[in-house]
């Protein structure tokens, strides 16, 4: 079987073919809806001595209490010290670029507004950060530091009072680089605790662990199926489905620098993707080539080969228009435009979470330090939604405060209005504050 599949957007059966590869499925299984339904429901009603039952059952981490499963300030200022030198500094930069980032974004949109119109009304938006919120870490199978930086630090720049990171710990084992990074982000209270019970526990409180007013951050399908559950309890982020990376190539990259970038996305599971398109065949010869031949020097193989091989394409297409307009219809969740030229092509993207522009942006750098966001929408849904950011933990109250003079106005509308909707105490409401009325 070769590595990847290529496809022509000439050929006659390229829509099928095409729709095919896109196909993803987020049904979630059923047996796994009713178990985290059971799990849910069993924290909700026991809180901490259910929290305990399930960190033991599927961590196998048996502890007296909850006070051994919180981790304290002192043990995350302690693993920041630990840690290797040149982690630190890295974590640290990271930190600082992610910030800068976030503080310009909360400049951009995150402020509270009001004018008077020519009645004298005020009327405006007053914007407030949410007073705590849970953020879900994984722990499990991987590690990952660079997602306590990018759900924490728009939520701090945000001004959120109280942060909350759960995060797993198999068989007790706690991650020195997932604390540190909680430490330099500001994370105020971290619980060993994972899985659709750590999500319920966030949602519906404990004695021990505090309720949230939104969880973020992503997890397995157990986590996705506990936060679609929760919603509406609280508020998330976003239901994530398998990373995937859409590179459009004009042929002037290096392609070894190609075949790694799509490597990085298939790295995560079997289910990422991984899709190049090209106008130049010789090109997509070239990628194909590097490809089979970097492929066994990473320790990650069998997962990327897995990826690849059932999700993965190289798509010769007719122009770069042609690649710009497929992108589109796919709303990657990683876009780079690996060309000579990408503020030429750029305006033609509608569609994608984060978008990296020329040779030299590979898209692992804005998963680690460039700044913005690397929690995107996946699936599609680009078409749609957005990157995490500091809008994310915000939430926007309309301000209004009517004149006399403005009463007279609005009145007879909204009179005439609720009197068509059969509302007549809403009129009345209206009526009664008009100067003839009074």
């Amino acid at each position: 079987m070769t590595l990847v599949r290529r496809l022509s957007t000439a050929a006659a059966d390229f829509d099928a073919e095409f729709a095919r590869l896109r196909h993803w499925s987020a049904e979630t299984d059923s047996a796994i809806e009713g178990r985290v339904a059971e799990i849910l429901a069993d924290v909700q009603r026991r809180g901490d001595a259910a929290v305990l039952e399930y960190t033991a059952r599927f961590d196998r981490m048996r502890v007296d209490g909850m006070a051994a499963l919180e981790i304290g300030q002192t043990e995350l200022q302690a693993a920041l010290a630990a840690i290797l030198p040149a982690q630190r500094e890295a974590l640290e930069a990271a930190a600082r670029r992610v910030r800068a980032y976030h503080e310009r974004q909360l400049q951009a949109c995150g402020l509270s507004w009001s004018y008077r119109d020519e009645d004298g009304n005020l009327l405006g938006q007053k914007v407030t950060p949410l007073d705590r919120v849970g953020l879900y870490v994984p722990g499990g199978t991987a590690a990952y530091p660079s997602s306590v930086l990018m759900n924490a630090i728009p939520a701090q720049v945000a001004g959120v009072k109280e942060i909350i990171m759960v995060v797993p710990t198999p068989d007790g084992v706690r991650n020195p680089l997932v604390l540190a990074a909680a430490a330099v982000a500001g994370v105020h209270r971290v619980f060993a605790i994972g899985g659709a019970q750590a999500v319920a526990a966030l949602a519906y409180g404990t004695a021990t662990v505090p309720r949230v007013d939104k969880i973020t951050g992503p997890g397995n399908a157990y986590v996705a199926s506990a936060k679609k559950h929760v919603f509406g309890q609280v508020g998330i982020d976003m239901i994530a489905g398998p990373s995937e990376i859409l590179v459009i190539a004009d042929g002037t990259t290096p392609p070894d620098w190609v075949a790694m970038d799509l490597f990085s996305q298939a790295e995560h599971d079997q289910l990422a993707q991984s899709i190049l398109l090209c106008p130049d065949a010789a090109y997509l010869d070239a990628v194909q080539a590097s490809m089979e031949r970097l492929l066994p020097s990473l320790p990650r193989e069998a997962i990327v080969r897995a990826s690849l091989e059932g999700r993965g394409a190289l798509i010769h297409t007719r122009s770069m228009e042609e690649a710009c307009e497929i992108s589109n219809s796919i709303a990657p969740e990683h876009l780079e435009i690996s060309a000579a030229e990408p503020q030429r092509w750029e305006p033609l993207l509608r569609h994608a979470g984060a978008i990296f522009m020329g040779a030299f942006t590979s898209e692992s750098l804005g998963d680690y330090c460039a700044g913005p966001n690397h929690v995107l929408p996946t699936a599609g849904t680009a078409r749609f939604s957005s990157p995490l950011g500091v809008y994310d933990f915000q939430k926007r109250s309309s301000l209004i405060a009517v004149s006399a003079a403005g009463a007279q106005v609005l009145g007879g509308i909204a009179s005439t209005l609720a009197h068509g909707e059969g509302l007549q105490a809403h009129a009345r409401a209206a009526e009664l504050r008009l100067s003839d009325r009074a």
